[in-house]
């Protein structure tokens, strides 16, 4: 069980297979599997250890597939990068795992000199990006030129994998540590499910940094499959790329897929090529399924619940839960049943299980879940308990095992697919030299599904205004955490222990 073995396996079954398509670029297995092998051999060379971490701070594009491979086939441990994290955000990870070597491609090289100033122990940047190579980095590309193809390293099992960074709680990202077997376990369930679609192509628009995204990179090489990758989410390439590609499959959020309805040209574009859709990152989506159905009826439509700590899949909704029976039944707004060799159970605050029907927290057993939270045995402890993994989602489970998500324990906001914690959010704010009290909540919103709003009391003879708040919110935070809106209180609705009620803002 790692990581590698399937691309070894298509490398001696079907070298000749499309492996990546990126822009105008086309790689064979055989052409990727020997780029891997390289750029393995380039990383040992200018250190890479075994267990090293490695990140990268790049869009989609082919040369993310080669890293994620390549650290893996030298032995080496990932750090995707978020790319929509703040300069203090990113310095934070990469100094809490000690990650020596940074890719970084055209879109973020300029924050390269940013990162040197403030890390701990400034990494070596290698520039996966077009054109010329800036000074004081390494060359991706010569790098693999000149580097000497070395053997598989094999690690596996319980070796770590990955490091991915979430938003914590505590105003700081957890590292997830993911072992090749958490991954090779949470990957292998999904193929039983619904497999790629054989001789098909994947388009890759979620950000591969993203545990969905990169999951789903790792489903489509286990069976062997094309990647079709597109840098980031827009509305009108995806739908040029679809129709030039001949697209078979993607994932995608929600609000991605209402952008691509709502685009004036969605149907001058040839789109019958495009047999599957799966979406995530939002409890429920009803309408969004019926305008997807309504415009693509032939689709097969799939939904998946999890989170990083799961590496990510807990529950997949299948395209047989949204037949127009099952939309008329609501099986349709569930998040599925929990897959093979995931264990599921609704419990209550004492963790019991609680009977059908009634509404608990999520908690999870398995061979994907996580072996804890880099360096935070105390957070690790608490997420972890008996073997079983507290998710902190609220939900339901009806008589056949279906979940139904109801809200999120831990204040969690999904806004474009991207989890916002509002304690985060809230102990920006209240570095404010004018903020007395704040409380972050998520509203509804149209496009991004929840928008992040803020409450805030103004400290008495104080004053500040949203803009001023915003701004301020935007040196510590990335843009998306920061508040869409910001209501002004005197005070704020408080229970008898002076904690903020936060159901009473949100009615």
């Amino acid at each position: 069980m790692y990581m590698t073995q399937c691309l070894q396996r298509t490398l001696q079954q079907n070298p000749d297979h499309i492996a990546t398509i990126c822009g105008e670029r086309r790689h064979t297995y055989s052409e990727f599997g020997e780029r891997v092998a390289r750029l393995a051999g380039a990383l040992q060379k200018i250190g890479m250890a075994a267990g090293d971490r490695v990140g990268m701070l790049a869009l989609n594009s082919d040369r993310y597939l080669e890293y994620i491979m390549g650290v893996w086939w030298g032995g080496g441990v990932l750090n995707p990068v978020n790319v929509r994290w703040s300069v203090p955000e990113i310095v934070y990870s990469l100094d809490d795992c000690n990650t020596a070597i940074l890719i970084v491609d055209e879109h973020f090289a300029t924050l390269a000199e940013d990162i040197r100033k403030v890390t701990r122990h400034a990494p070596r940047f290698i520039y996966a990006g077009e054109g010329e190579v800036p000074v004081g980095m390494l060359g991706f590309e010569q790098l693999i030129a000149q580097a000497t193809p070395v053997e598989d390293a094999g690690r596996g099992g319980e070796d770590l994998a990955c490091i991915m960074y979430t938003g914590g709680t505590t105003g700081f990202p957890k590292g997830v540590m993911q072992s090749h077997l958490n991954l090779w376990s949470a990957c292998m369930p999904r193929m039983v499910d619904m497999p790629p679609i054989r001789g098909g192509l994947l388009m890759h628009v979620a950000p591969l940094f993203h545990v969905a995204g990169m999951a789903r990179a790792l489903i489509q090489f286990l069976a062997g499959e094309s990647h079709v990758l597109v840098s980031s989410f827009d509305p009108l390439q995806a739908l040029q790329m679809i129709e030039r590609e001949r697209v078979t499959e993607t994932l995608l959020v929600p609000t991605m897929i209402l952008a691509l309805l709502a685009h004036p040209d969605f149907d001058k574009y040839d789109l019958d090529s495009l047999k599957r859709l799966t979406y995530g990152a939002s409890p429920s989506a009803g309408d969004m399924v019926e305008q997807v159905l309504a415009r693509l009826p032939d689709i097969e439509l799939s939904h998946s619940y999890g989170l990083t700590e799961a590496c990510p899949v807990v529950s997949s909704n299948l395209p047989c839960n949204h037949t127009p029976e099952a939309r008329i039944s609501g099986l349709s707004r569930s998040v599925g049943r929990g897959g093979l060799g995931v264990n599921v159970k609704i419990v209550d605050p004492q963790g019991q299980e609680v009977p059908r029907g009634t509404v608990g927290e999520i908690i999870v057993r398995g061979p994907n879940i996580m072996q804890g939270y880099w360096n935070k045995p105390e957070e690790t402890a608490r997420a972890l308990r008996d073997g079983w993994l507290y998710t902190g989602d609220a939900a339901w489970m009806d008589e056949q095992g279906y979940l139904f998500i109801v809200d999120r324990l831990k204040d969690m906001i999904v806004s474009g697919g991207e989890n916002v914690y509002s304690a985060e959010v809230e102990n920006v704010l209240a570095r404010h030299p004018a903020v007395a009290m704040c409380a972050v909540i998520g509203i509804p919103h149209e496009q991004w599904g929840e928008a992040v709003h803020a409450v805030v009391v103004r400290k008495p003879g104080a004053w500040v205004d949203q803009q001023q708040l915003r701004l301020h919110c935007r040196e510590f935070i990335a843009g998306y955490k920061c508040p869409k809106s910001v209501e002004f209180r005197d005070d704020l609705p408080l229970s008898a222990a002076g904690k903020v009620l936060k159901r009473e803002l949100r009615k």
